[in-house]
């Protein structure tokens, strides 16, 4: 166990998350952590159920004198997005995460993805369960699955198996910040097939590997101007092939759909009279890119190293068709709110760019509070796709959560907060998929708001949350829960 967790502030809040950490539970592999639940409600005389779906929720009578008051749900969800340093062994489907208490007040992973998005939230679930202190009315705290890659567990939440009226999302990453509304999602995922042909006579091959990219959330940090691994091997091949007549073998950039790529790498042949030329090309387009993203991505490295020669290149009647499609899918903030300032409206994350043994796949992320407006940028996605001669998919569409400024809990949450602190909190909606947008669609009638603890760098190895934070966010969800009001 993470030990060393518990000596925090508030212990019961982190030695659940330790106890997380210590289980392995990325996105649709949470049997472990599942099991570990419901063996922990068991032990602790806590009322547990689970849905078809796998999500677990736990029950827990008001405190005395409390009876009266709306019943509240808590909810979080327990997957994680694994995602490692190119140097970091790690099986997150075997191995815990290792967690680093820094002398700033940080608390990371050791070259992983800590997990604290979500895992926090979840364990200030837990440890409002087990609390012997805590006033509160009738309680549930839902722990939903596969959040990270699909909002699997939010999809399949049936109507009923959820008792309360007001639904508090611990999904949020800022704390002093309160949101209200969220944007929807679409996966516009490109797939086609090409052909190969054999190697031609007189090819030298290289790896190009891009790293040291700062990677994020493809929803929060999207606005922040960070790189794409995937844009960038693609404008270097791209400019390679005119130049210098390189001919591709594979390419492998991204792994997450959520998470804007932070490495790709591709395996090519250049004919051997170009080889000095394209080595001197690599290395002079590295320092054009770092200048270029000099403020956003300092780290930027593109090695080059000698390779093995592969059997097989791409034929060139595919791979400028390749290459083209690729270059012309958007990436980054398409526009900007109209209603809420500094709020992305509409995004698109190309997440995941893999070319190998004559089959393509572009994976894409589509982002948009107007729901309009997603559905457009599907089909200039489309589109591109379909120009391009491949075939693409749009699946798995969520709504988004319309902000209600009238919210009961939001004007209860902001008194308590201003009362506690001194301070009126920001309310906020975000360009990323909360849960709450399909809870919506089954429970139309609750009541909901989400917050948490300061989290930075979600859904990358530079993952971390503020340790005071997590203090700060316990400390308010609890004068919140005794001045929930009378039903």
């Amino acid at each position: 166990m993470n030990s060393e967790l518990k000596k925090l502030y508030p212990s019961a809040l982190w030695e659940s998350f330790a106890s997380i950490c210590d289980i392995p539970h990325p996105s649709k592999h949470e049997e472990q952590i599942l099991a570990f639940l419901k063996d922990w409600a068991k032990k602790n005389n806590i009322e547990c159920e689970q849905d078809e779906t796998g999500n677990l929720i736990f029950r827990k009578p008001a405190t005395p004198g409390m009876e009266n008051r709306t019943p509240v749900i808590l909810q979080g969800h327990i997957d994680m997005v694994p995602q490692a340093n190119s140097d970091k062994k790690h099986d997150f489907t075997k191995d815990p995460i290792k967690t680093v208490i820094g002398s700033d007040g940080w608390l990371r992973a050791d070259g992983t993805t800590l997990g604290a998005d979500n895992g926090i939230g979840c364990a200030a679930g837990m440890a409002l369960l087990l609390a012997k202190d805590v006033q509160h009315g009738p309680l549930e705290v839902l722990i939903t699955v596969d959040e990270e890659t699909g909002m699997t567990g939010a999809f399949g939440l049936k109507k009923g198996f959820v008792k309360g009226d007001i639904l508090i999302n611990l999904d949020s990453e800022t704390e002093g910040e309160m949101y209200v509304g969220c944007a929807g999602g679409l996966d516009a995922n490109i797939e086609d097939e090409y052909v190969l042909e054999p190697m031609p006579a007189g090819m030298k091959a290289f790896r190009v590997f891009i790293s040291g990219l700062k990677g994020g959330h493809s929803g929060m940090d999207i606005n922040l101007g960070r790189a794409n691994a995937n844009k960038l091997i693609t404008r270097l091949l791209q400019k390679s092939k005119e130049d210098m007549g390189i001919r591709i073998s594979t390419i492998h950039g991204g792994s997450l759909r959520n998470a804007i790529a932070r490495e790709a790498e591709a395996i090519v042949a250049v004919p051997e009279n170009n080889a000095a030329r394209f080595e001197d090309f690599v290395k002079n387009y590295t320092e054009v890119l770092r200048k270029e993203f000099s403020a956003t991505e300092p780290d930027l490295t593109i090695d080059l190293t000698v390779v093995e020669l592969p059997a097989q290149v791409v034929a060139e009647c595919c791979d400028s068709r390749i290459l083209h499609m690729a270059y012309s899918l958007p990436h980054g903030v398409l526009r900007m709110s109209d209603s809420m300032k500094d709020l992305v409206e509409t995004s698109n994350n190309f997440a995941i760019f893999n070319l190998e043994n004559g089959k393509l796949l572009m994976a894409n992320l589509l982002r948009s509070s107007v729901d309009s407006a997603k559905e457009a940028l599907g089909e200039k996605m489309r589109s591109i796709a379909e120009l391009a001669g491949a075939k693409i998919s749009l699946t798995g569409a969520y709504p988004g959560w319309k902000p209600n400024m009238e919210s009961p809990v939001l004007k209860t949450a902001i008194k308590t907060y201003t009362e506690k602190y001194g301070a009126t909190p920001k309310i906020m909606a975000i360009h990323a998929g909360l849960e709450c947008g399909l809870f919506g669609v089954s429970y139309p009638n609750w009541d909901m708001i989400s917050f948490g603890p300061t989290i930075m760098n979600p859904h990358s190895p530079d993952e971390r949350v503020n340790i005071e934070s997590v203090g700060k966010f316990w400390d308010f969800l609890v004068a919140l829960m005794g001045n929930i009001p009378v039903k």
